[in-house]
């Protein structure tokens, strides 16, 4: 009965992606946050951003909407809207504080999740992104199970080009082949820094085994592309303003609008498939 009303609720979802990473501070709710902006470029689309990092609920802040509440109606919880085409839903928002510490144990999480995909009234969506929180225990077992109601296209894994960081994004590709969650690619974030000035390019995170690229080569999944660090980055999240229309000359929005693009594609061929399948 569970799993039918969550294909009820989910079923005007067309493309469903999660973005995990193994380590935090790898830049992953930054990614979620341009992704959902990059896809609602386009008015034609409907996007929802979901956030279930209960612990660390930043998305709200990266969006511009701290302090926004969630309102009931009739038809369930209505998402909080950026613009037309792109609703909102996190913890955060369920918070009476933005520093107030959320102290529960796993069945209370994974009960947060499974209210907010069946009880938040999204609409037609054409993209679903989850934020997720590191690692590979309670909240991605829950999103990827109840997901499975519906579908999902699959995950995009975000990591830095360091070993310490990839590391924790080999256990996190493992995960997803143990749950046969398909994974779309995986984005190097903080790959170099191209100064403004003399546009020298300098490694501040040194890839010692040949970062993203290598490891992508050895595991047999896509690496979409690598985002430079660029400091406007943090700048505008930290404002809640989208990066992508602040800075549309920055090698790092050149980058993220590949990677965007790379990831539609995905879906679409992803979405063609299964209606050859049907």
């Amino acid at each position: 009965a569970e799993a039918a009303e969550l294909r009820a609720r989910l079923r005007s979802v067309k493309h469903t992606v999660l973005v995990l990473s193994g380590k935090g501070g790898v830049g992953k709710s930054t990614f979620s946050a341009l992704l959902a902006h990059g896809l609602a470029a386009d008015e034609a689309k409907q996007v929802a951003l979901l956030d279930i990092d209960i612990c660390g609920p930043s998305i709200p802040k990266m969006m511009g909407l701290e302090g926004e509440q969630v309102h009931q109606s009739g038809s369930g919880w209505s998402p909080v809207y950026v613009e037309e085409n792109l609703g909102v839903m996190s913890v955060g928002f369920l918070l009476s504080s933005p520093d107030d510490a959320v102290i529960w144990r796993g069945p209370k999480k994974n009960g947060l999740i499974k209210q907010f995909l069946r009880d938040v009234d999204w609409g037609e969506i054409d993209y679903l992104i989850v934020d997720t929180p590191p690692g590979t225990s309670d909240e991605h077992l829950s999103i990827v199970q109840y997901l499975s109601a519906a579908h999902i296209d699959g995950a995009v894994i975000i990591t830095t080009p360091q070993e310490v960081s990839l590391q924790d994004v080999r256990k996190e590709i493992n995960f997803c082949h143990k749950v046969k969650l398909p994974v779309i690619g995986v984005v190097e974030n903080m790959s170099g820094f191209i100064c403004p000035k003399c546009k020298n390019e300098s490694q501040i995170f040194p890839p010692t085994t040949g970062g993203a690229e290598k490891m992508c080569q050895n595991l047999n999944v896509s690496l979409l592309g690598k985002v430079p660090l660029d400091p406007q980055i943090g700048k505008s999240c930290d404002k809640g303003q989208s990066f992508l229309s602040e800075a549309p000359e920055s090698p790092a929005t050149t980058s993220y609008r590949n990677i965007i693009q790379r990831i539609q594609e995905y879906c679409d061929q992803h979405h063609f498939q299964e209606e050859k399948i049907i």
